[in-house]
């Protein structure tokens, strides 16, 4: 099925993002969604009255941020252009020439179903993933996490946005077994088989990404931007480049890079991944929510002096950058604010979800504008 809607919006769209609550939003008349892109909610789907793709993250909220809902807009005051809805598969999407946002969510439990075995349960180069007897919920996963990024592909070709900048996963119970695997890592291997038969990078130029865990029970939600053209993809000095990870966290490693830069026509947007206490490839500061977030502030700024090392100026700081955090452990809350109260001027927005080691307690994640953008 495919379904188009246009509307005259700004040519050389610049990207916006907003935590808006959820009411402010039900209010918002037909004229104000003409420049939205797409609507993410938390721990539910938002019930929302538009054609815009709207998501999840099916990872409830904490503190304050219940009620807020993640948006992405365009803007520019100046120029006008189509923006276009449209359905390929599982994946909503809406576009304009520059940019595309886009979400999904496959049900494991639905895949299930003749013929799965012969085709779930292999890694990225055909072979069962460690020689592991793989049972049934372990290829639901397997092929719903190579479905959902084939899906994905297949939109990206159809519009010829072909560059991914920044995805989202959500997996639930990211680390129980299934199998003799752990789902993370049967993740990874069905992630890179998609990577591979698209015939796409694996290590390099690879988009900016996260995976958290989800409730049981909740379906994989993904959503992405993609664009035009390439972004400079940065890696963390203090860190092995996810893709280069040791064979000890997996068969197949993780495809992500630590932050990049996307540069538009009006303004270069910086995403940081997922980010956690590591440095160089393990975990440190074990058991310790407040350490471990000091550790991953410490990385965060190391990639923002990277960014800025890559721009050839201090284009970018903390106090212009969004963020949100993935906190393991409810009660672990109060630590990590009371950190990250000193070194942010403005509060994040906190989330409950398990992070991709078990490990770690706290992830982190950002989004900004440039200097003067």
């Amino acid at each position: 099925m495919f379904t188009t809607e246009s509307d005259t919006r700004a040519a050389s769209a610049a990207l916006r993002l907003d935590y808006l609550p959820l009411e402010r939003l039900k209010s918002q008349p037909s004229p104000w969604w003409r420049d939205v892109l797409g609507v993410v909610g938390f721990g539910r789907v938002p019930a929302l009255g538009t054609q815009v793709p709207i998501g999840a993250t099916m990872t409830p909220a904490l503190d304050c941020s219940a009620d807020l809902c993640e948006v992405w807009r365009i803007e520019d005051a100046r120029s006008r252009v189509s923006l276009r809805s449209a359905q390929l598969g599982r994946v909503h999407y809406r576009c304009c020439d520059d940019l595309l946002f886009g979400c999904l969510s496959v049900a494991e439990n639905e895949l299930l179903g003749p013929g799965l075995a012969a085709r779930a349960g292999t890694g990225a180069d055909g072979a069962r993933v460690d020689g592991a007897s793989v049972d049934g919920g372990a290829q639901a996963l397997l092929r719903a996490t190579e479905l959902a990024y084939e899906e994905i592909f297949a939109v990206l070709d159809a519009t010829q946005h072909r560059h991914l900048i920044r995805i989202w996963n959500y997996l639930p119970e990211i680390n129980a077994s299934a199998g003799d695997e752990e789902r993370y890592r049967l993740f990874n291997s069905a992630r890179q088989t998609a990577f591979r038969k698209s015939g796409r990078a694996i290590m390099g130029s690879v988009p900016a990404a996260c995976a958290l865990g989800s409730p049981a029970g909740s379906p994989i939600c993904i959503y992405f931007l993609a664009a035009h053209r390439p972004s400079k993809m940065i890696e963390n000095p203090r860190q092995t480049s996810a893709y280069h990870y040791p064979p000890k966290f997996g068969k197949h490693s993780p495809i992500f890079s630590r932050a990049c830069i996307f540069s538009g026509p009006q303004q270069a947007n910086l995403f940081i991944s997922g980010t956690a206490s590591i440095v160089g490839h393990e975990t440190i500061h074990h058991g310790n929510a407040a350490a471990q977030t000091r550790e991953t502030m410490a990385n965060i700024n190391a990639l923002l002096d990277e960014a800025n090392r890559i721009a050839g100026s201090r284009r970018y700081s903390l106090d212009a950058l969004k963020f949100k955090v993935y906190v393991r452990h409810a009660a672990d809350l109060g630590s990590i604010q009371g950190v990250l109260s000193r070194e942010l001027v403005d509060s994040p927005l906190y989330l409950q979800a398990d992070v991709c080691r078990e490990d770690l307690l706290v992830e982190i994640e950002a989004t900004g504008e440039a200097r003067g953008a």
